[in-house]
């Protein structure tokens, strides 16, 4: 058994660990990152990359379709075995040479296996061929295992072979019938993608369509779902799943209703990676989320052992989980080198880019963009709001970009400060409208200066105009 030393070791090599390594080794560590699958992680095989890939080709056609003269030039409908090949150069083909190549070339040492914490500072890695390597932190071990697709317990479920949210984004061919278990982000997404591939959708959504976020967000994805053929059925929960000898899945809803597919896609939530990493060890529950501080250090575990991303569940998302990697990776060197005061991850300044201004992009159709609070969120947080709302289809720019252009806007107001906490915008590729909303409450940008910020014309970013012009001076 060999005993190599390092000033770090990472567990997980996905865009988090590979951040934290990174910032680290620039600011002179020495960095050993563990990976027991690809190099890269969940966001560039099953998630972010090539999920968007297959819904990009969607979004494309429906563009074109909605402006007069390139309308004319669409003769027919998505080419499903080009989507998919498209889709796989995305992930890479699933091989991580590419991502291998650039960890050596930052001077981040590899080893792959299942990495187990062993005690204090202590990462023992189970290669594939069972010999064990055991790497000794002198500073500090970062856990940024992820998350996983959670599997309910549905009687009959597991045996069924149903989808994950990994399954759907590799998937080989596009099943006739698709049914979708969830009404999260994932699932609306996924019923976009397979809807328009030619899949006959049903969608079990019982707590209803991205319940989390503004009402009228679900509601307009919910009636785009349904225009484009797409059963939803708001409310519906599954009792059984069966998978017969020929391969068709029969699912029993709790009010008796029988639905039948070829493949079921389950989609209703995450769960941390953290059942098989040594926890128990450190006298820590293993599969359990790891809650930190605002060090990012893991509670009850000593001032040696980190939690990046996913896994520490202040925000499940790759860009947040980044922002806490870069973070803590700089924290990691400052506090090697004896030049900054245990004052968090951050320093000196406010943690607000994973509590109170987490932008986030749902890629269905239309899109949905949003930062910040809620209305709900934030009068649940006792803050004095005004919520300002505008058609977004009355903007200038909006109706050059598409025929019938429909999308809504709203701002949430904390009017004791005057500033923005909340934003989101409904409507067709309003995904890159996003930032600017998140710098302003990022950055406490009072209203009263938001009116120096003169939007472009025509362009849809005038809808920042027409919602203060709504608000009022």
């Amino acid at each position: 058994m060999d005993n190599i030393t390092y000033d770090v070791v990472v567990i997980g090599a996905g865009p988090v660990g590979e951040n934290v390594a990174d910032r680290a080794v620039q600011g002179g560590l020495s960095v050993a990152i563990v990976e027991r699958e690809l190099v890269g992680g969940e966001c560039s095989y099953w998630a972010c990359m090539p999920t968007k890939a297959l819904l990009r080709s969607t979004s494309a056609l429906r563009a074109a379709r909605q402006v007069p003269g390139a309308r004319e030039a669409v003769t027919g409908t998505l080419d499903a075995t080009a989507v998919l090949a498209r889709r796989d150069s995305f992930a890479s083909h699933w091989k991580d040479d590419g991502q291998v190549s650039w960890l050596e070339s930052a001077g981040i040492e590899l080893y792959r296996g299942q990495g187990r914490i062993s005690g204090e500072r202590m990462v023992e890695v189970t290669g594939a061929d069972g010999v064990v390597t055991t790497l000794t932190a002198r500073h500090a071990v970062v856990v940024a295992t992820g998350s996983s697709a959670l599997l309910p317990d549905i009687d009959g479920l597991r045996d069924a072979r149903p989808w994950s949210s990994r399954e759907a984004a590799a998937a080989t061919g596009v099943p006739a019938r698709l049914a979708v278990i969830g009404g999260g982000v994932v699932a609306s997404e996924m019923a976009t993608a397979f809807t328009s591939l030619g899949s006959t959708v049903t969608l079990l959504a019982r707590d209803g369509v991205l319940h989390l976020a503004e009402p009228f967000a679900g509601e307009r994805v919910t009636a785009a779902l349904r225009e484009s053929g797409v059963d939803v059925r708001i409310g519906a929960e599954a009792a059984s799943v069966v998978r017969d000898e020929s391969g068709t899945v029969h699912i029993t809803l709790t009010d008796g209703a029988q639905i039948e597919a070829d493949e079921v896609l389950v989609a209703i939530g995450r769960t941390p990676n953290t059942l098989d990493i040594g926890l128990d060890r450190i006298g820590l529950k293993p599969g359990a989320w790891l809650t930190v501080d605002d060090a990012l250090r893991v509670d009850g575990a000593g001032d040696w052992l980190y939690a990046a991303g996913d896994v520490n569940r202040r925000a499940l998302l790759t860009h947040q989980g980044k922002y806490q990697a870069r973070a803590l990776g700089d924290a990691l060197v400052a506090r090697a080198d004896g030049r900054t005061a245990d004052t968090g991850a951050w320093g000196r300044h406010a943690v607000t880019a994973d509590e109170r201004a987490v932008p986030q992009v749902v890629f269905t159709e239309p899109e949905v963009a949003s930062v910040g609070l809620t209305a709900a969120a934030a009068e649940k947080a006792g803050l004095n709001i005004r919520v300002v709302d505008y058609n977004l289809g009355s903007v200038s720019g909006a109706v050059l970009h598409a025929e019938g252009y429909q999308g809504h806007a709203r701002m949430v107001v904390d009017e004791d400060r005057k500033v923005i906490v909340g934003f989101t915008l409904v409507g067709p590729d309003v995904a890159e409208l996003i930032h600017a909303a998140t710098i302003a409450i990022v950055g406490e940008v009072p209203i009263d200066r938001l009116w120096h910020a003169v939007p472009s014309f025509p362009t849809v970013s005038e809808v920042w105009l027409r919602l203060l012009e709504t608000y009022g001076r």
